[in-house]
């Protein structure tokens, strides 16, 4: 199909960007293009105006910075991926990046674009929410961090306002013994997550000390499961771990689509959290 009209513009700054931004109301950022365009040709999208900032390079690139990595909103999955920093501070981000979508839509698709969508079914957010991330949004008023706990509004609604465009992400680094994965179950390689579950587990003395624990799909917004977090502090690898993770579909309310109910929903969410928390704190 073909979009409904719309003006664009192409700033050559991040100022210009944000004044062309919210100059008007229903204009779009427009970064990559691998989630936007696709609701433009079907027409689920009305846009008045499209601001492109795919060539600024104030919004890429991944940085160290401390006790944080800062990741750009313009980088790409796929520069994420082959970043040295990303993989040895903040290995879940990198394991969940590698399993967004495929190949080509890594190579345009960009870390900040596919969280500013805030799909639910999105791989990132969750792992974000997981991490406690920090969001770094910029507009003509100046710059506001925003806890990843406030970002997520509703279903493709981020707490961004008018004019705002996202710089980047704050990644907090959690030190030594931490362990990562994402697991998520999905029809094809292309396909969004039926269910995902981003896992980050600390071990000690044998048992889980600490774990934090993001839910893909299981609601509006991605959620962390709060009842089985609380339920693995302590536990010993095993029937304790397998029994507290069956708190992780506690407080969801998943929706029922042409994939899924909300009680297949709620099965994969407790089956795929036993599998994310073992793998992450290593067991077999």
């Amino acid at each position: 199909m073909i979009p409904a009209q719309f003006d664009y513009v192409r700033p050559e700054s991040l100022s210009e960007a944000c004044q062309a931004l919210g100059s008007d109301e229903d204009a779009k950022v427009l970064a990559g293009g691998q989630s936007l365009l696709p609701l433009l040709r079907l027409r689920l999208a009305y846009p008045s105006k499209l601001v492109d900032v795919g060539r600024l390079p104030e919004l890429k690139g991944v940085h160290d910075r401390g006790d944080h990595v800062f990741i750009g909103a313009l980088t790409t999955h796929d520069e994420v991926l082959r970043s040295g920093v990303v993989t040895a501070d903040c290995p879940l981000v990198a394991i969940a990046t590698a399993t967004v979508a495929d190949p080509a839509i890594r190579h345009r698709g960009t870390f900040g674009g596919s969280l500013a969508h805030a799909d639910p079914a999105g791989d990132l957010p969750a792992v974000v929410l997981a991490l406690d991330g920090v969001f770094v949004a910029r507009s003509e008023q100046g710059e506001r961090e925003i806890p990843a706990a406030d970002f997520f509004v509703d279903y493709w609604e981020s707490s961004l306002r008018q004019g705002e465009i996202l710089v980047g992400v704050k990644i907090p680094k959690l030190g030594p013994g931490w362990g990562f994965h994402y697991e998520k179950f999905h029809r094809t390689a292309q396909a969004w997550a039926i269910v995902g579950v981003a896992a980050a587990v600390k071990r000690s003395n044998g048992s889980i000390a600490e774990a934090r624990i993001g839910l893909t799909n299981m609601a509006s917004t991605p959620l962390r499961a709060r009842a089985a977090e609380a339920a693995l502090q302590g536990s010993e690898l095993g029937d304790q771990v397998r029994q507290a993770c069956e708190e992780a579909a506690a407080d969801t309310s998943p929706a029922a689509d042409l994939h899924a109910q909300p009680d297949y929903r709620r099965h994969l969410a407790r089956v795929l959290t036993h599998r994310a928390v073992r793998t992450a704190a290593g067991s077999p």
